[in-house]
């Protein structure tokens, strides 16, 4: 059966890459496209796949262990048969021994975007990897040598180092060399850009080359950092779109998600991969799952090498090995929920420091009664309402605030729950009493 309507009358705001030589097309329009975000366990690619149900749409993967082949279980790819026959780029499809860096997934993406674009369908971007979708988005890259760092710009570095250990009670080692004549030996450049009392910025760019041996200094070549992936200066026309949830009730699911891919083979999956003097910092062995488990697989008997989860943990006898299983779940956990607020954190960054405009998506509810009809209209309904806001903006009626121009009721009751409207209109509601009452006086 035909459905009612053709791709291009249900995605009127689609730039097609090969516009007809009649039409009213502007060649300058940048292509639209929707990225959804969020952490993980969130639900990012459960929603991307429902948004099929009311737009023509093809996902491209952006995250960055599920580019891979492999250790399905463990990236917690979406199942073919789950997938609802929406076409997915970029997911299992790179060699599991190779480092994907965000230039290579920025060049694949680009032209991806262009192929789907053609076809009058909606590219949607969904992954957790924030930095992958700000390669994406930026119309330059940082420089070679930063470009894959996972913090991929300063604002994202921690400002304190024990800022994530101390939320769990862990020990981190302290470097007390966090001096600004340090910094100059290291990168008088950089140096001569601060304050020598900016103890914040002194151990940030202190931090920057201990952890990632780069010279802060080379992130500051011409204007890269002034305008590297802000708002004004993207790519394409973007709906930024956050499925975001409290952190109690991620760590809630994260903890059980975890118990579920233990039970469904991920034991099986990385001791297929696993290899006592592997690289660790590159490729698939990267992922939060791998290396947790490396002391379990070192000290597990032969009678155990084919053993299963359950198995191991029913043995009698075998102390020794279950501890170091159950350590290796815990300590999974526990870097899942890091990971978890770092992109919470990452997020916001984007936010203040960036100026992208993101529609936080409250899934709190939803992770905790796992009710679809919640689901749909919690999580489904204002998505879909966002998108079709955003493709037909041309013709929402606009409203200004403080000078910022605003498109639709739902960017407008956003805007008022922001702190800086409550704050504008406390003001004006207080000269307002002012006013009055002077005027009352002079009555």
């Amino acid at each position: 059966m035909e459905a009612e309507t053709t791709p291009q009358e249900q995605l009127p705001g689609i730039c097609p890459e090969n516009p007809d030589p009649g039409s009213t097309h502007d060649p300058n329009t940048k292509p639209k496209i929707v990225v959804i975000m969020g952490s993980t366990g969130a639900g990012k690619s459960k929603l991307a796949i429902d948004l099929a149900s009311h737009f023509p749409i093809e996902i491209i993967n952006a995250d960055s262990m599920q580019v891979y082949q492999g250790l399905d279980v463990l990236t917690n790819k979406v199942p073919v048969l789950e997938r609802k026959g929406v076409p997915h780029h970029l997911l299992g499809t790179i060699s599991p021994n190779v480092e994907f860096t965000a230039k290579e997934f920025r060049d694949s993406a680009i032209q991806l975007i262009d192929e789907i674009s053609s076809r009058n369908c909606l590219p949607v971007i969904v992954g957790g990897t924030n930095y992958y979708i700000q390669a994406l988005v930026s119309q330059f890259l940082l420089d070679d040598h930063a470009d894959d760092l996972e913090t991929n710009c300063l604002f994202d570095l921690p400002e304190n180092n024990e800022e994530l250990d101390s939320e769990f009670g862990l020990r981190t080692e302290s470097c007390d060399d966090y001096t600004y004549s340090r910094l100059k030996d290291i990168d008088p450049v950089a140096a001569n850009r601060i304050h020598p009392n900016d103890q914040r910025k002194i151990k940030q760019y202190l931090n920057l080359y201990s952890r990632f041996g780069v010279l802060p200094s080379k992130l500051f070549q011409g204007n890269t950092m002034q305008k590297w992936g802000r708002a004004d200066n993207l790519r394409y026309d973007c709906c930024f779109i956050c499925v975001d949830a409290s952190l109690s009730a991620l760590d809630r699911y994260v903890d059980q998600r975890v118990d579920l891919m233990v039970c469904g083979g991920l034991l099986e999956e990385v001791r297929d991969i696993y290899n006592m003097n592997a690289d660790y910092t590159r490729g698939l062995r990267q992922a939060i799952g791998v290396r947790e488990f490396e002391d379990f697989l070192k000290c597990q008997n032969s009678e155990f090498q084919e053993s299963s989860t359950s198995q191991i943990m029913d043995c009698v006898g075998e102390e020794r090995t279950k501890l170091v299983l159950e350590e290796a779940i815990e300590k999974m956990k526990l870097n899942t929920r890091r990971l978890v607020r770092r992109q919470k954190r990452r997020l916001g960054r984007l936010q203040m420091l960036f100026g992208w405009s993101i529609h936080f998506v409250d899934v709190t509810n939803c992770l905790q009664s796992a009710s679809e009809t919640s689901w749909g209209v919690n999580v489904v309904e204002p998505s879909v309402n966002i998108i079709r806001i955003f493709l037909d903006k041309a013709s929402i009626p606009k409203r200004a605030c403080d000078n910022k121009e605003l498109r639709g009721a739902h960017e407008w009751e956003q805007h008022k729950q922001g702190r800086t409207h409550r704050k504008r209109a406390s003001r004006l509601n207080k000269k307002k009493s002012g006013i009055h009452s002077r005027f009352d006086e002079e009555q």
